[in-house]
Parts: structure tokens; C-alpha cells; sequence
């Protein structure tokens, strides 16, 4: 397969390349802060002409699909929002299974409410808590200005009555433009102990999370590649799920977290621009 030259009928492709499907980070990878990184655009460019099967699967809790669509289409990126999964569409999945016709109390930082089709949402997290019927299930989103102590108290008053703790991710932190900002994990963990309640976590890292991805594109976990600037929850998650990893250097990507990661990635590239080039060269490995 070649990426940005003469490309091969899908069916040859498929016999000669070991990576038939990619699973993009958004956050960090593609952007920061909504603006593309150097080389990403013309990257996932290059990705679509070689006619390569692509998921971006992102814990993005601050806008819906097709709100994320259209910033990535403005700034030039050839994506549909049939293209993104996202950890508050997973989730909405996974309470429809398990907590059907649940009252749902959401602690997030920014209107998803399209996406989180058929659940039940009510209240509001800073409004005192009421009777032990008013709530089934916490459903935790991204972090902002939200997260404020009467939120927070009010949700530790319902999980010491029995609501169940859906988290759509622990991330600790993430990259904005202004540097590193703490995320859902920081408050999560005080949660959790607190109340003595884990949660349930329906984005990435889960292993669910990377099982919605691949049914969404038909593919096969040892013929796809991830590609994360977070070594634990997009990479080595990844990989504990027979994907391939692919680490970037860009986002929230630090030395530090890289050295003292659990495991080790697959690969480890500069940034996103450099991916086409790597699958090139897996594809050359594989024949």
C-alpha cells in the first residue's frame, strides 16, 4: 500500500498490508485546542486517499459528534461525524443495556445531550440533593467550572443512597492550549473513595470502548493501529486489546509518563504527520 502515490485495489491491499484499519485520538493528536497540528491535515489526507478504513475515537465530553465534525471540517480536516465515536455516544450505548429507563444526574462540562440518546437526565448536579428516588445513576463527564463543591457534595449524597458512578473516562489532565488542565480523574478518585463506589468507566481505556470502535468499523484488532499522545489510555490500552500502539509526541505526551509507563508502545513517531509514513513502512514489512 502507498499512501499519496499509486494505490493498490482494496482486496490486493488487504493480502499484502498487516494494517487494515487506524483508530485516531482527536485531542493532542490532531489538535490542540481545536487547532490542527503541523502536518495532521494534510496526514489524514494521505489516510483517506489510500482508501484505509479510520475511526477518531476521542473522551471528548464538551461537544457532540457533530459539533466535533464541524470544527475538524472548518479547519480542513476530510471527516464525517460517521467517522467519530465518542465516549458520551458509548456511554449513552452502554446505559441503554445496562440501566434501562435509569434517572440519570450528568456532571459535565458542555451540552452533549444529542448524544446521549433514550437516557433519562434530571436535576442538576449543584442543586441540593433530593430524595433517594430522584437519582439511579451519576454519569460523569469532562471537567470544567462545574466541578464545583456543591456538584460534587450533591453527587457524594446520592452514591452514599445507592446511584451507580458512570464515568465517561479518568483522564487526569489534557493539553490545551495554555499548558496542561486538570480533568474528570482528579475529582473521580476523591469520589470513588469517598464514597466507597468505583465507577464504572465507559470510554477509553476500556476495553469496551475499543470493542465499539473496531464492531464500528468491521475490523479485526490484529489488522489495526491506534495512534494516542496518551501512552496509557489510548496506547497501552490499546494494545491490551490486540491493537497495535502508536505513541505520538505531541498533546499531553510527556517523557516522564513515557519512562515510567507499564508497558511499551508498538511505536513511538514524532507526531501524527509522520503515520503515513510508518504505515508505508509496515506494509513493506508485511509482504
Amino acid at each position: 500500500m502507498r499512501l499519496g502515490g499509486d494505490y493498490r485495489h482494496p482486496m490486493e491491499r488487504e493480502r499484502t498490508s498487516a494494517i487494515r484499519a487506524v483508530l485516531i485520538d482527536i485531542d493532542g493528536v490532531l489538535t490542540v485546542s481545536w487547532e490542527p497540528l503541523p502536518g495532521a491535515v494534510e496526514a489524514m489526507e494521505r489516510l483517506r486517499a489510500a482508501g484505509l478504513p479510520l475511526a477518531l475515537v476521542t473522551n471528548t465530553t464538551s461537544r457532540t459528534r457533530a459539533s466535533i465534525c464541524a470544527r475538524l471540517m472548518a479547519a480542513g480536516f476530510p471527516v464525517t461525524s460517521d467517522d467519530i465515536l465518542t465516549a458520551p455516544a458509548v456511554t449513552a450505548a452502554y446505559l441503554r443495556e445496562h440501566h434501562p429507563g435509569a434517572r440519570c444526574l450528568l456532571l459535565n462540562s458542555g451540552d452533549i445531550q444529542d448524544d446521549l440518546t433514550s437516557v433519562t437526565l434530571v436535576g442538576e448536579p449543584e442543586e441540593r440533593a433530593g430524595p433517594e428516588s430522584d437519582v439511579d445513576v451519576i454519569v460523569v463527564g469532562g471537567a470544567g467550572d462545574e466541578f464545583d463543591y456543591t456538584a460534587l457534595n450533591r453527587i457524594f449524597h446520592h452514591l452514599q443512597r445507592g446511584a451507580h458512578l458512570v464515568a465517561m473516562h479518568r483522564n487526569l489532565y489534557w493539553r490545551t492550549a495554555d499548558g496542561l488542565d486538570l480533568d474528570t480523574g482528579a475529582f473521580l478518585l476523591g469520589l470513588e473513595r469517598a464514597s466507597r463506589v468505583e465507577a464504572k468507566i465507559t470510554g477509553k481505556p476500556s476495553e469496551a470502548f475499543f470493542a465499539a470502535a473496531l464492531a464500528h468499523l468491521g475490523a479485526d484488532p490484529s489488522a489495526t493501529l491506534m495512534v494516542g499522545d496518551d501512552i496509557e489510555y489510548d496506547v497501552l490500552a490499546a494494545q491490551r486489546s490486540g491493537v497495535t500502539g502508536v505513541l505520538v509526541k505531541t498533546g499531553k505526551y510527556l517523557p516522564e509518563t513515557h519512562r515510567s509507563a507499564d508497558g511499551t508502545p508498538d511505536h513511538v513517531i514524532d507526531s501524527f504527520a509522520a503515520l503515513p509514513d510508518l504505515l508505508e513502512r509496515l506494509a513493506s514489512d508485511s509482504r
